[in-house]
């Protein structure tokens, strides 16, 4: 630390850093500062340095040569899926704090060598799932702590868009991302679910996985984020699983980037408890974030709704409030503060786990055990 802010170093310096990260951080100045800056293509690191290093932040291409730098306390790791495990790993064991984004890791395997290395280090550790810092998100997970739903014990963990395919950086590149719409959005989904049901232990997992529409030139079609290519077109266009929690409670995840289907929703989960259910809707078809609960009340049933909740953009210049912001503060806050980040490095495991094992699952042919 300098001057009681702790130094950063940003490991990735193309959209999700720019979209998220960096804006967040740039408005928390009291707390950090952004020191360095790496990226396999040096222009672009070059250019967050210029913007976010106040004209002297250190430019880097090789992560190795940041991480050996004892003037950094924490790094960002902001890379394709693939590339998170040996970045992380290498990070603790320069001993230095870790935000890594969403997912964990594409496989199992590499997820637990990221824990291992955690574990060792004594440093914080957390992931990049800033949907939990929404509003409506917050106030659901309040009632499910308070036991207002009940017992949950059937959710569903919905990512469905219906042509919202990423059309820029290496997204649709299977061998970079480690897959599609499951690990890219269904991820964020997944946690939600997990994050109110409160139970991370998993028993078996049967997964479905589609590769139908990615490589039909037709399908292209009213895509919201313009034509994608079909011949470089790697991975799923859909995916869907079917989980059972340690006591029987079960989740439907279902996750698409393209799927012909009217009902789009995105970072948004449905839960039925023994006492009532709830639902976050949101999306980029929805032009606001709704909660609805629904219940049995004095002979009759009712629905209630969260009230002028206002459409919370993802990435919108980290501004306070918003959700990229909210996480880097509370982030920061837990290093400085020594306390635990909202999402824990166990609970993210599950996740990257339960995804893992839907693509095995699907290949496979068959539900797989996990206890």
């Amino acid at each position: 630390m300098k001057d009681g802010k702790l130094m950063i170093g940003i490991i990735g310096c193309g959209g999700i850093s720019n979209q998220k990260h960096m804006p967040a951080l740039s408005k928390l100045g009291e707390k950090c500062k952004m020191i360095a800056f790496c990226d396999i293509i040096e222009e672009r690191a070059r250019k967050a340095a210029d913007q976010y290093g106040e004209g002297n932040g250190k430019v880097y291409t090789d992560y190795h040569e940041l991480l050996a730098d004892p003037e950094i306390d924490v790094v960002h790791v902001l890379t394709p899926n693939v590339a998170h495990a040996p970045i992380v790993v290498a990070a603790f064991e320069a001993g230095k704090h870790v935000m890594c984004e969403k997912p964990m890791s594409h496989s199992t395997e590499d997820a637990r060598k990221m824990m291992d290395a955690w574990k060792k280090s004594g440093k914080k550790f957390t992931i990049g799932y800033q949907n939990r810092f929404r509003p409506e998100v917050q106030m659901l997970h309040k009632s499910c702590e308070a036991g207002e739903l009940g017992e949950i014990y059937f959710a569903k963990a919905h990512a469905v868009r219906r042509r919202g395919v990423p059309t820029w950086g290496v997204f649709p590149n299977k061998s970079l991302q480690g897959g599609g719409p499951l690990i890219d959005i269904g991820t964020h989904a997944l946690d939600m679910t997990l994050w109110m049901m409160n139970n991370y232990k998993p028993v078996s997992v049967n997964g479905s996985v589609f590769y139908k529409l990615g490589h039909l030139p037709q399908a292209v079609e009213g895509n919201k984020f313009g034509p994608w290519d079909p011949k470089t077109y790697e991975v799923e266009d859909s995916a869907f699983g079917y989980i059972k929690m340690e006591g029987g409670a079960t989740i439907y995840l279902e996750a698409s980037w393209a799927l012909n289907i009217l009902d789009a929703r995105e970072a948004s989960t449905t839960l039925c408890g023994t006492l009532a259910g709830a639902e976050v809707r949101s999306g980029m078809y929805y032009d606001k974030d709704e909660l609805v609960f629904n219940r049995g009340h004095h002979g009759t049933l009712t629905e209630e709704w969260l009230s002028k909740t206002g459409r919370v953009a993802y990435f919108d210049g980290g501004k306070k409030g918003e959700p990229g912001y909210e996480e880097a503060n509370y982030w920061l806050d837990a290093i400085l503060n020594d306390t635990n980040p909202l999402v824990l490095p166990e609970q993210a495991f599950v996740v990257t786990q339960i995804l893992d094992t839907i693509y095995k699952s699907a290949a496979e042919g068959h539900e797989i055990q996990l206890v």
